[in-house]
């Protein structure tokens, strides 16, 4: 087994994270979505308008997991993108995207994306972090509330032409953590 290196994505790895992108999504929600919203949806947001232009945003932060020379993970975090009730007199940032191979599930890596993730956007001034999760994956909220993350909200993510039932989470990264 290989030691997995994280480290900030160059150029080199735009198409590598792109597809990283493609696959994860598809891996985890292909089933979900007629084949004309998900390919809508993976060049939207993973083709050359979407994740190439993102990746040069000086507002955007990102962090890549590689084993063997093969990405298998990234976390993205940066500026709201998602519509939330903010707190106006509060510093929030979102964290965007944390996508990890199934090939690499229980072996640290969102872990250590998350801990990356957190720390950067506390380095970026962050008192709220929010981000959203489909309302299904209960993989991914159960590792979410490890973090003291809280559902807020819903929203409306839009894959294609078909709607989907998102949760808005919430993490105050300047008040203590209150159980549910």
């Amino acid at each position: 087994m290989t030691e997995i290196t994280y480290r900030p994505p160059t150029d080199a790895d735009t198409e590598a994270l792109c597809q990283l992108g493609r696959d994860t999504f598809v891996e985890t929600f292909g089933t979900l979505y007629s084949e004309k919203d998900l390919n809508h949806f993976l060049v939207t947001v993973f083709g050359p308008e979407g994740m190439p232009l993102e990746m040069k945003d000086p507002e955007l932060a990102l962090l890549v997991a590689e084993d063997d020379g093969q990405l298998v993970g990234y976390c993205k975090v940066g500026a709201l993108h998602t519509e939330v009730e903010a707190d106006p007199n509060r510093r929030a940032l979102e964290l965007r995207q944390l996508y990890v191979r199934s090939s690499h599930h229980g072996r640290g890596v969102a872990q250590k994306l998350m801990d990356w993730g957190l720390e950067e956007l506390r380095r970026r001034g962050a008192e709220d972090v929010f981000l959203t999760v489909y309302s299904e994956n209960h993989r991914a909220q159960k590792f979410y509330g490890r973090y003291g993350f809280v559902e807020v909200g819903k929203n409306i993510f839009w894959v294609g032409d078909q709607p989907d039932d998102d949760r808005i989470w919430k993490l105050s990264l300047t008040e203590p953590a209150v159980a549910a």
